[in-house]
């Protein structure tokens, strides 16, 4: 049983300001879904999601800290507009009683098909934030991404509540969100698959964070696809399979890139003959076009569960989709 996190989620002040649409949206945001992360000891979600045109960001919380993420539609702009910029700021510093300091910001432009996402700094500064009551290390200034995918909250939830007593494989585990989150609700054992070392050892630091021991939820270093090979030549066996796959990826470490539109079949193929009688695939992608052939498994039974898995706080229903897979009987 997960000890009652204590989390910090501020109180706002009351009123509405006619002059700054985008002032308004974030205070009413912030207020419905602060009701929702109270009640489930959750202190990381999004509190703008691109709602008004005028204004083309997502803006995330993170436990008293602020991600705004400007999406640019120019590829060589890499910075927002700096009036939009000032009027942001001054936003969240008026109704947070925030400082410029807990602002950060990406862009999120649009890249070549084959751009990778690169590390871009070495601060080191890492804090912690909750999600139902787990723990996990956020970085907001070394990486594009934090190292917690807040659209998959409800996701991890989703399989954790299946997770008790069983035997799980995450693939392409990034920083283990989904294995910490299986292990915390009684998972039997958990195995994490990642090819970099730094989100390998930021998933143990995850593990670590919440007292959790390593002892049956090891974490490893490899190409998923290969791992795979060497799995079902042990023998080996699951009863949950996590598959959250980037879109496209062409990482030196690969012999070849990766693409999820051609590589889901052999991935989905292969994952299956790892299941224990009665398993559970969990598939989810990010790709907008990404289109499923359920023909090409005939012996498998396909449940979107998209709806199911998109939080409360992410208005955009394309963010992910995600699929429960099963053998028939």
């Amino acid at each position: 049983m997960m000890e009652e996190a204590q989390i910090s989620l501020p109180n706002i002040a009351d009123g509405e300001d006619k002059s700054s649409p985008l002032k308004n949206r974030i205070r009413k945001n912030y207020r419905h879904v602060r009701k929702f992360a109270k009640r489930t000891q959750t202190d990381c979600f999004r509190i703008y999601d691109r709602e008004i045109r005028e204004y083309p960001l997502a803006i995330d919380f993170y436990a008293g800290r602020f991600c705004v993420h400007y999406f640019s539609k120019i590829r060589d702009i890499e910075e927002p507009p700096p009036e939009l910029a000032q009027e942001v700021t001054e936003t969240l510093c008026a109704i947070f009683e925030t400082t410029p300091e807990f602002i950060f910001w990406r862009t999120r432009k649009k890249r070549e098909r084959l751009e990778q996402y690169e590390k871009t700094g070495d601060s080191k500064e890492f804090f912690t934030v909750h999600e139902y009551g787990v723990k996990f290390r956020i970085n907001l200034t070394d990486y594009l991404d934090t190292g917690l995918f807040l659209d998959h909250r409800e996701t991890r939830k989703v399989v954790a509540s299946v997770c008790s007593g069983k035997r799980v494989l995450n693939l392409f585990a990034y920083t283990c969100s989904f294995s910490v989150h299986a292990a915390a609700s009684g998972a039997l054992f958990t195995k994490s698959v990642d090819m970099s070392n730094t989100y390998t050892l930021w998933g143990r630091n995850n593990f670590s964070l919440n007292s959790i021991s390593l002892k049956n939820n090891p974490i490893v270093r490899a190409d998923c696809l290969k791992f795979l090979d060497e799995e079902m030549a042990s023998g080996t066996k699951y009863d949950v399979v996590i598959i959250d796959p980037p879109t496209i990826s062409r990482s030196k470490k690969m012999d070849q890139m990766f693409d999820i539109q051609f590589d889901y079949i052999p991935l989905l193929t292969k994952a299956l003959k790892l299941l224990a009688k009665g398993g559970t695939v969990f598939f989810s992608t990010n790709s907008r076009r990404f289109v499923l052939d359920e023909t090409l498994f005939p012996t498998c039974c396909f449940v979107d569960i998209s709806e199911k898995t998109i939080p409360l706080d992410f208005h955009d229903p394309k963010i992910h989709r995600c699929w429960r897979i099963s053998v028939k009987p």
